[in-house]
């Protein structure tokens, strides 16, 4: 399959959920999918995003492998919301290493921060932050405030998911 071509093709659910399942089956297609995602193409980085999104839920050992890179291009600043509305969605879903753990909490609590990040992007960094914060309790206080401070300006569902991961601390 030629994954590029049929990302191009149609950008819809059915054809999404067709290329995941290739994928899925096909595992060695998957570089040629996180290509197109670290790509400079806006369309193709969307239409991938769908899929890896899909693959982190699905399959999420064909995604794990290149949570560095993804990691890596969040940090400099270049990801398109695209990229970082789903990586931060299968993240949410996903035991993170160890090892990345201070560079995903770091990017959760940036996004947090960022009064102009999207809103998806926000509910997805606070369940892969809270996630973190059951690993490293110490980090519970940092967490709370900025989700308080999403809570008290954002929107419904910023309050929602935020509501949430604020009654998930108070466990801890």
């Amino acid at each position: 399959m030629d994954i590029r071509k049929e990302l191009l093709q149609e950008h819809s659910k059915a054809n999404k959920d067709r290329i995941a399942a290739y994928l899925i089956k096909h595992p060695d297609g998957v570089d040629g999918l996180m290509n197109l995602f670290f790509g400079e193409d806006t369309r193709l980085v969307q239409h991938a995003a769908w899929v890896v999104g899909t693959l982190g839920e699905q399959a999420p050992s064909l995604i794990t492998p290149f949570f560095p890179a993804m990691i890596d291009r969040i940090k400099r600043k270049e990801a398109k919301v695209a990229f970082r509305r789903n990586v931060f969605r299968v993240m949410q879903f996903q035991r993170i290493d160890e090892a990345l753990w201070g560079d995903v909490y770091d990017l959760c609590i940036d996004i947090l921060l960022n009064k102009t990040e999207p809103i998806a992007v926000k509910v997805f960094a606070m369940s892969t932050a809270l996630n973190i914060v059951k690993e490293l309790p110490e980090l519970k206080n940092e967490l709370k405030i900025a989700v308080e401070d999403v809570v008290e300006n954002g929107s419904k569902g910023e309050v929602s998911r935020g509501q949430k991961v604020l009654a998930a601390l108070s466990k801890l």
